[in-house]
C-alpha cells in the first residue's frame, strides 16, 4: 500500500468514529389528562413543567420535554410532581371586586388551600417512544404512559373516562 492508499485508509478510518450513533434518551413532549374534580395548576415530570389542567379535561395541549430512554426498560420510573386546586372556581362567588385588596387578600387564603404532591411513578411499557401522557386519578394516583399511541385510541395502556368520581375514602393517597 502507498502513502496515498494509506492516508486515505486512515482518513476513512477516521470518519468512520464521527458516525452518529443513536440516542440512548430523548426528549418526548408532555401531555396531561385530569380525571378528577379538582383544577391541576402545574405539574412537572422529572423536574420538566407540563401544562395546567382543568377539572375533567386534557389532552390538546403539550410542554417539552421530559428526558426518557428511546426503549423502555421494566422497573422505569418518573417522578410527577403536581400541585392541585380542589375548590376550582371558588373566586365567581366572592363579592368582593377583582383585584382589589380584599379579592388579594382572599385569593391568599384559597391558595394557601393548595395541595402539592410528588410521586414516583412507574412508566408502562412502550415500543417506541412517543408523548409521556400523564393522568391524574382521584385520590391522588397517577399513571405515565409514553409511547406512540394516544388515549382513547387502541394501544393506549389507560382507559379511564375523563370524569371519575372521587370516593368518599381514599386507601393510599
Amino acid at each position: 500500500m502507498n502513502r496515498a492508499q494509506r492516508l486515505v485508509a486512515l482518513g476513512l478510518l477516521a470518519m468512520a468514529g464521527c458516525t452518529a450513533q443513536s440516542p440512548k434518551r430523548l426528549g418526548a413532549p408532555i401531555e396531561g389528562y385530569n380525571h378528577t374534580l379538582a383544577a391541576i395548576n402545574h405539574f412537572s415530570v422529572n423536574g420538566s413543567g407540563g401544562p395546567n389542567l382543568s377539572p375533567n379535561s386534557g389532552g390538546g395541549s403539550q410542554t417539552c420535554c421530559a428526558s426518557l430512554p428511546v426503549k423502555w426498560q421494566p422497573g422505569m420510573t418518573v417522578v410527577v410532581g403536581w400541585e392541585k386546586d380542589p375548590n376550582v372556581g371558588a373566586s365567581k362567588n366572592w363579592p368582593e371586586p377583582v383585584f382589589s385588596d380584599a379579592w388579594r387578600k382572599r385569593m391568599a387564603k384559597h391558595r394557601a388551600q393548595y395541595t402539592r404532591h410528588r410521586a414516583v411513578v412507574e412508566v408502562a411499557p412502550y415500543e417506541a417512544l412517543g408523548v409521556v401522557t400523564v393522568h391524574f386519578l382521584p385520590c391522588n394516583q397517577i399513571k405515565v404512559a409514553a409511547g406512540t399511541t394516544r388515549p382513547r385510541l387502541a394501544g393506549h395502556p389507560y382507559k379511564y373516562p375523563l370524569k371519575m368520581e372521587e370516593p368518599s375514602q381514599c386507601t393510599n393517597s
